[in-house]
This record gives structure tokens, sequence and C-alpha cells, in this order.
């Protein structure tokens, strides 16, 4: 069998538990058949290292007991793919697989729209000769929505491995991590690759250090005593939705491409701010003072980025922009890159405060790295949200370090507690945060959390 760290995804025995006996009872009372397969994809908590993939750096996230599960039944005389949502508030949808495209209008996408990109994804890379076939398949998920734990991500990365495993068509761990961080962007968000790479890399027991370019994960062990806990702001935001989270992608390219430009490099072949570095050779702290001696401003109009880079409405566009920034008159380009650089370097002090020898420091210290985090996510990102703020607030007396986790702008904040301190901490918050909601409610809002395993398929 496959090893946790390599290798394809696995395949194992179908466990008898109440989660896959209740979605296999929703598939038979829907399709009147059995399921042939099941696929499992976790939701994940991003510990450390937030809105830098996309620029090429590492983070540090760990998986979820919070998942997505198919039950999925292939059909291999017809190409209709039917889906039906364990959750009575999303609608079913069917379409033929031989004829479908993934039409994106404004506000949020559909659910459905998050499974297309997935199958998409495998259909690009499926061999000519390889017959499409239908799928019927019950979708049953725990991840609260729009919270930061990457319930898209696990929606898109769970179609892509149902759909491969139909069609047998088998792909590595990697692989398949990269390609579901690609064909997310059919939904129109131009994410990084984190989401994905923990979804199918993650380890039971362990936290993983993602790194890019080329993919790959090293496991972290946390520090005995160490327990998260996951508080959800009730504050929503779906990041493709608006043009929030790809302002920020466009605001680290173009500030990569500014001091790119001013040192004399090719700036159009400059997409992230990891290669501006690799391109000049220096370090993360050599790399803040250059920022601060490079972008002078506090906020430069899109008329002032063109005339520094010498360049055309035109051109900045097609090399620079995305379709929903294009509108854009304004950038914080400083702000943004010093938060890349200072989070990356974040997520380098992490990883080496879990691999040293632990000490009565070494969560305190992690705490902090959390806190800062937090903090350059607010004030020079600002991508945080009232209620966000204030539940990292509240958690100062009984955590170590809180932050939000995940793209922000609402979703929730990861806390850093010690187990002693874990119940004491959780009524503090049922209390402050939480007292309106029914209490039946809350233990979708508020959890303790332990590193889990990755993305998997079931078969009896």
């Amino acid at each position: 069998m496959p090893s946790e760290n390599s290798g394809n995804v696995t395949i194992r025995e179908l466990p008898q538990t109440d989660r896959f006996k209740q979605v296999a009872e929703i598939f038979v009372s829907h399709y009147e058949k059995k399921p042939d397969f099941y696929v499992r994809v976790p939701g994940r908590v991003n510990l450390i290292g937030e809105h830098i993939d996309y620029c090429g750096y590492g983070v540090c996230p760990m998986a979820l007991e919070q998942d997505v599960v198919l039950a999925v039944a292939v059909e291999t005389k017809q190409t209709i793919l039917r889906l039906h949502n364990a959750e009575k508030i999303y609608q079913d949808f069917q379409v033929d697989l031989k004829h479908f495209e993934i039409s994106i209008g404004d506000g949020a996408p559909d659910w459905h729209q998050y499974f297309l990109c997935g199958i998409k994804g495998i259909f690009d890379i499926l061999p000519k000769d390889v017959d499409l076939k239908g799928m019927n398949i019950v979708v049953s998920g725990k991840i609260p929505p729009s919270a930061g734990l990457s319930s898209s991500s696990a929606l898109v990365s769970a179609a892509a491995l149902a759909t491969a495993h139909a069609h047998s068509f088998p792909m590595s761990k990697e692989k398949i991590a990269n390609l579901c961080a690609e064909c997310e962007r059919y939904i129109g968000t131009q994410g990084g690759g984190m989401d994905q790479a923990i979804a199918f890399l993650a380890t039971e027991g362990c936290a993983k250090l993602i790194e890019f370019s080329p993919l790959r994960s090293t496991d972290i062990t946390l520090p005995p005593g160490a327990v998260f806990v996951i508080a959800h702001s009730l504050a929503k935001l779906n990041k493709a939705a608006t043009a929030d989270f790809n302002c920020r992608v466009v605001e680290c390219r173009l500030a990569a491409q500014l001091i790119g430009k001013k040192h004399g490099l090719n700036w159009p072949d400059i997409k992230r701010l990891g290669d501006l570095q690799k391109a000049l050779g220096v370090d993360l702290t050599q790399m803040i003072t250059i920022v601060q001696e490079t972008i002078p401003e506090e906020l430069y109009t899109k008329e002032e980025i063109i005339r520094e880079l010498e360049t055309t409405s035109e051109q900045l566009s097609q090399t620079s922009l995305t379709q929903n920034t294009r509108h854009i008159q304004s950038f914080r380009l400083k702000q943004r890159a010093l938060h890349v650089f200072r989070e990356a370097h974040n997520v380098q002090q992490w990883a080496t405060l879990c691999t040293g020898p632990a000490d009565a420091t070494t969560l305190p210290n992690l705490g902090l790295l959390m806190s800062k985090s937090h903090e350059s996510l607010r004030d020079l990102y600002e991508c945080s949200h009232p209620q966000l703020d204030r539940l990292v607030e509240l958690s100062r007396e009984l955590t170590y370090g809180a932050r939000l986790t995940g793209a922000g702008w609402g979703g929730c904040i990861v806390a850093l507690v010690a187990p002693e301190k874990v119940d004491t901490y959780m009524n503090m918050l049922k209390e402050k945060f939480y007292s309106h909601l029914p209490p039946e409610q809350i233990g979708s809002v508020l959890f303790a959390t332990a590193p889990k395993a990755g993305a998997c398929i079931f078969q009896k």
C-alpha cells in the first residue's frame, strides 16, 4: 500500500462509521442503487503563512476532521453527471459531461460549478482514447462554508479525485494537488496551491510545511501541549464573489514588477514576489529593506504604475491584472509586499521552532508568531474583519496567540491553547461571543482540533 507521503491517493476498505452509513443511505434513497466507491477530502486550517502561497512562499497548514465525502456510482452506458447534495438548501444538478461549460457570472458561483472545475481539470488531461463515463454522486460536506477552512477547494479536489478514479486514471498526490490548484482558477480565484496540497498530502498527527515550485511537503510535528481551537467569526465571505482576493494577488504582482523594473529586470516576466527574491538573490530580511527603499508611496494610482513601468494600460491589463481587477484605479503595493516577506519569515521561524528541541518558551514563541501574523493581515494586508479582530482580542488572556486563518474578510480564527485551558477558553467564547446562538449550533462554529489525514478513496 502506498505510504502517506508519496505515491497515489490511498484506496482503503470502507469504514463502518455513522458518517459513511448516512451518506450511503442518502445515495440508495435518491438513486435506488449502491455506490461503487467513496471519496473523502478534508478541510484545512492554516496555522501560519497567510496570503503568501500564491507569491511562491511556504505555508504551514494541517488537515481537519471536517471533510467533504462523495458517494459515487459510475455509469458506463451514458455520460450524464447527476449531483445531489445531502444539504437540502443546495439544488440538484445534472449535465451531459460531453457538453458542459463553467459559466461564472457576477456574484458567488453555484456549488455545482466548483464541482465542474474539478471534473474539467481531469478531462483536460485524460488521454483522448478514454471513454467518458457518467457519474451519479451524493455530496456530503461537514466543512462550514465561507469559513476560511477550504470548503470550496475540498469540493473541487473531491470532484477531481472521483473523476480520475471513475475513469481508471491514477495520479500521484503531488500531480493531482497541482492540477486542482490550477483548475480551481476556472471559478475565477487566483489562489495558490496550499489548500489542494494539504488536502492530498496531509498526514495524521502532523502539520505540514508545504513549499512550491516544485511542490514538496515536510512533516511538522507540533510541540507537546499544542491544542488548536477554531472559532468562526460568523461573518462570511465567498472569495470568488468579490474582487478583494484577486486584488491582493495583483497588488503583490505589481509590487514585484515595480521593484524588478527598478533593479533592471525584465518586469513582465516577474509574476510573484518569490520569483523576484530569487532573481535578486537576497534573503527575506533584505527583501523587506528593498521594499521600504524602492516603493516609497502608500498608494499608487493605476496611471502612476503605468508611468513607473513605462508601459500602457493595455499591456498592464495583459501582463498584470485579472479580469475582475481591471477596473481598480489605485493599489497599495508597499503594504502588501511587506506583509508577504514578513509572513514568509514567520513561517521559517515557525518551522525552526517546531523542528528544534522544545522547551518552556516554544509554545509562547509560536503564539507570538501567530499574533504578529494577525496584526500584519489586519494592518498591512487589510483582509481582517471587526468580528475576527474581536475574537482575537477576546483570546488574548487564555491563549498563547490567535490569528485569522484562510483568506479573511470573515471566516475563522485559529488559537493556540494549552490543554488545561481549552475548556475555559471555549466556555468564555460561548459566553462572550456565541451567547445568542442555540447550543446545538455552537459545535459547528467552535471546536478544538488535531491534525488529520489527507484525501482517500474508500471501496468495499
